[in-house]
Parts: C-alpha cells; sequence; structure tokens
C-alpha cells in the first residue's frame, strides 16, 4: 500500500505524516509505550499541581482577610 493511500485511508496530509515519521520513525512499540504511559503521567501531575495552586491561593485568600 502506498503512502498517498495510508493519509488518504486515515484522512491525514503527505505533510503531517512525513513530520510524524521524522519525529517517531525510529521508535519501536516499546518506545512508544514508554512515551504514552510518561504523557500520562505528566497529565496527571500537572492536574494535581493545578489543584494544589488553587487551593493553596483559596487558604492565602481567606487569611489574608481581616475578620
Amino acid at each position: 500500500m502506498a503512502k498517498a493511500d495510508v493519509c488518504r485511508k486515515h484522512g491525514v496530509s503527505a505533510a503531517t505524516f512525513y513530520k510524524y515519521k521524522a519525529q517517531f520513525g525510529g521508535f519501536e512499540v516499546l518506545d512508544a509505550w514508554r512515551l504514552k504511559a510518561l504523557g500520562d503521567e505528566n497529565s496527571k501531575l500537572k492536574k494535581l499541581l493545578a489543584k494544589t495552586m488553587l487551593d493553596n491561593a483559596i487558604l492565602k485568600d481567606v487569611a489574608s482577610r481581616k475578620w
């Protein structure tokens, strides 16, 4: 199957195909799994950090008020 056929089948442009091939072309399946796992973990950590920063800002706001 030609690259153009694969691109057409999956709805991506040839430029996108070559961009991803340049970026991920040397990856093995295990490398891709590790990258996905790291991305998932990074996403969870970012959400946790955002929640903690929001909680911290709320506590600072409450503490700064005069009762």
